[in-house]
C-alpha cells in the first residue's frame, strides 16, 4: 500500500476512535461531539475520493486494511477494537456516499450501552437510518479463520497495562511541567472505567495471583480503580466517579519528590525521615493547585486530605478542620486496602482476613464507620479470586462475595477431586466455614493450576 493512502487511512481510524471517546463523553448535539465528527467526515472523505468503498477489518486485537495491519494503531485503538468485539463486529465498510449525518449516527450506535443493543449492528443500522455504512462479522471458510489464542484475562492484563502507560504519561507531564491535557486525561480515567471495571473479577485474579513487586504507578492504578469500583457501588453518577477515580491518580503525586531509599527502607523510619514522609501531602497540594484550572480542585483536596484520617488524627495537622471530603475518605480507604495486599521489597503482603481485621480496628478513628462497612461489603472480606481452606480441609477459590454475610461468600471446591463443586457459604446446612486465605506465592501456589487452568506456577 502506498504510504500516502496508509496515513490516509490510519487519519480516518484515529478521528473514528476521536469520535468515539467524544461520544463517551458528550450528547450527540455537543459542540465539542460534533467538531470530532466532522473532522473524522473529513479524513473518511479523503480516502473515499480515491476509492469506492474503505473496508476495514479487526484480526485478533488488531485493525487491518487488505494486507495492512495497523500494529501501533491498534495499541493505541484497543478500547475501540474491545467495541467493535464485543458488538460482533469484525468488519466495518464505509462506502462513497455516505453522509456526515451516517457517520454521527453510526459513532452514536457504537457509543450505546451494549445490553441495549436488541439487534445485529446491520439491522440497527437499517432502523437508525444509517446509510453506505454496513458492518458485521467476517464470513471466511473455517480453513482460513484465524484463531485467536489470547484468552480474555490476558487481553485485560493488556489493557492494565496501556492504562498504567498512559497514566504514566499524564504524570510526567504535570511533573514536567509541560501542562497536562484535561481532556485526555479525562478519557483516560473513563477508558479505566469502562474497560477494567466492567471486567473487575480479572482485576481481582490479577491481584492475587502477581509475584512480583509493583512499581508506584501500579499502585496509584489500582487505588484508582478500587475508588472507582467503590464509587460506583456507593451510587455515585458516571461523572462523580470518573472525579473520584483522577483525585485517586494523583493522590500520592508529591512522593516522586521523597527519597527511594526512604520510602523502600526496611528499617523504622527516623523522625527526620518520616518528616520527609509526610511533607508528600503538601508537595503534591501546591503541585496540583497550579493545575486546578485543568484539574479542577479535587486532585488537591484528595492529595491534602488522604492521610489526615477520619478524625483527623494524621497529617497533614489542621485546626478547626470540617470532616474530609467523601472522595478523600473513598481514596484513603483504597489507597490503605492495596498499600496492605501489595507484597514489596520493603514488606510482604498480608492475608485478607488479617486486612479486614487491621483496617476494620480503624472504624470511626482513620475510617469513616460506616464507610469502610460499606467497602468490605462491596469488596468481600476475601475478594473474588482468593485461594482458602475451609474447616472440611478442602480447598476453595471464592467466586461471589455476600454483602450481607461478608465472611459467607459463595466458593468453588477445586480439591480433593471428590469434593469439586460449588457451595454457598451463607447455607447454615452445610456447616462449612473458611478456616484462612492461602497465599498463591506460598502455600497456596500448588492449588493455582486448578483454580487458573495452564497457568504456570515455575
Amino acid at each position: 500500500m502506498e504510504s500516502e493512502l496508509k496515513g490516509r487511512i490510519e487519519s480516518v481510524l484515529r478521528d473514528i476512535f476521536s469520535a468515539l471517546q467524544m461520544a463517551k463523553l458528550y450528547p450527540q448535539w455537543h459542540p465539542q461531539f460534533k467538531k470530532a465528527i466532522a473532522k473524522a467526515y473529513l479524513s473518511l472523505q479523503n480516502v473515499l475520493s480515491q476509492k469506492q468503498e474503505l473496508v476495514i477489518g479487526i484480526v485478533g486485537a488488531e485493525l487491518a486494511f487488505e494486507k495492512e495491519i495497523f500494529f501501533e494503531l491498534s495499541k493505541t485503538a484497543a478500547p475501540m477494537i474491545r467495541y467493535f468485539k464485543e458488538r460482533e463486529i469484525e468488519k466495518i465498510t464505509f462506502y462513497r456516499g455516505v453522509e456526515e449525518g451516517d457517520l454521527s449516527r453510526f459513532i452514536g450506535y457504537l457509543s450505546s450501552p451494549k445490553e441495549e443493543m436488541k439487534y445485529s449492528a446491520q439491522e440497527a443500522f437499517s432502523i437508525l437510518g444509517i446509510n453506505n455504512i454496513e458492518a458485521g462479522r467476517i464470513k471466511v471458510s473455517a480453513a482460513s479463520s484465524i484463531k485467536e489464542g489470547l484468552k480474555e484475562a490476558i487481553d485485560y492484563l493488556s489493557t492494565y497495562q496501556d492504562c498504567a502507560d498512559k497514566i504514566s504519561g499524564h504524570l510526567e507531564s504535570l511533573i514536567s511541567e509541560a501542562g497536562i491535557d484535561s481532556v485526555k486525561l479525562r478519557l483516560t480515567v473513563n477508558d479505566i472505567m469502562e474497560s477494567l471495571l466492567e471486567r473487575y473479577q480479572y482485576f481481582l485474579n490479577f491481584a492475587t495471583t502477581k509475584r512480583h513487586d509493583l512499581r508506584t504507578i501500579f499502585h496509584i492504578l489500582n487505588v484508582s480503580i478500587l475508588s472507582m469500583f467503590f464509587s460506583s457501588r456507593l451510587g455515585f453518577s458516571k461523572s462523580q466517579t470518573i472525579d473520584i477515580g483522577t483525585a485517586a491518580l494523583f493522590h500520592d503525586i508529591g512522593k516522586i519528590y521523597i527519597s527511594r531509599r526512604i520510602i523502600q527502607k526496611h528499617a523504622k523510619l527516623t523522625d527526620e525521615e518520616f518528616a520527609k514522609i509526610k511533607s508528600h501531602v503538601i508537595i503534591g497540594t501546591e503541585m496540583l493547585l497550579k493545575y486546578a484550572d485543568a484539574l479542577g480542585k479535587l486532585p488537591a483536596v484528595v492529595c491534602f486530605e488522604h492521610h489526615i484520617r477520619y478524625d483527623l488524627s494524621g497529617y497533614p495537622k489542621v485546626m478547626a478542620y470540617q470532616k474530609p471530603h467523601i472522595a478523600s475518605l473513598i481514596v484513603a480507604i483504597c489507597d490503605i486496602y492495596d498499600a496492605l495486599s501489595q507484597r514489596r521489597g520493603y514488606k510482604n503482603d498480608y492475608p485478607p482476613e488479617m486486612i479486614y481485621n487491621l483496617m476494620i480496628r480503624e472504624k470511626g478513628t482513620t475510617f469513616e464507620e460506616g464507610l469502610i462497612d460499606k467497602f468490605f461489603r462491596v469488596i468481600g472480606v476475601w475478594p473474588v479470586g482468593t485461594i482458602v481452606k475451609l474447616n472440611d480441609n478442602s480447598i476453595a477459590v471464592v467466586r461471589e462475595t455476600n454483602d450481607k454475610e461478608i465472611f459467607s461468600p459463595k466458593v468453588e471446591v477445586v480439591f480433593p477431586q471428590d469434593k469439586r463443586g460449588v457451595i454457598d457459604l451463607k447455607d447454615q446446612a452445610c456447616g462449612v466455614k473458611i478456616e484462612r486465605s492461602l497465599n498463591p506465592l506460598r502455600d497456596g501456589k500448588e492449588y493455582l493450576p486448578l483454580v487458573y487452568p495452564g497457568i504456570n506456577t515455575g
